[in-house]
């Protein structure tokens, strides 16, 4: 079965329908790139993907030891080239606002950089992931 039906909106705007659950995700070309920049563009979603993911792998982990994960947030910053035009960069600023152990951060951020999206991502895209701990 299908992940997902994307249209093409016109204007350079897509939307997405998860199939799922019926979610829809709005996309637009980024301003530098002739679009209206009023939604994630396609390479902020992938960026975003990252940091979405590295968190629920986390959380998913946290729960496992017992670790309230609640409130813990990730900023994304995705940087382009110009020549191709492709994703050269994504940091990513974890907040983790919650109190643990040395060795439940050490699992937390090792499980972490095994998340699915970043072992799929192209190893020329720099990834920095920094971890903030309370």
């Amino acid at each position: 079965m299908p992940t997902s039906k994307i249209t093409y909106q016109g204007d350079l705007r897509t939307s997405s329908v998860h199939l799922q659950s019926g979610t829809v995700i709005l996309s637009d070309a980024p301003l530098d790139n002739n679009g209206k920049g009023e939604a994630f563009s396609p390479t902020d979603l992938v960026a975003n993907a990252l940091g979405s993911c590295i968190m629920t792998i986390m959380a998913i982990k946290a729960r496992d030891l017992d670790v309230n994960f609640t409130n813990s947030t990730v900023e994304v910053t995705k940087i382009m080239q110009t020549e191709p035009r492709k994703i050269a960069k994504i940091q990513l600023v974890f907040d983790m606002s919650i109190s643990v152990s040395e060795k439940n951060r050490l699992i937390l951020e090792r499980v972490a950089m095994n998340c699915p999206v970043l072992l799929s991502l192209n190893p020329d895209i720099d990834k920095e992931v920094t971890f903030n701990w309370k």
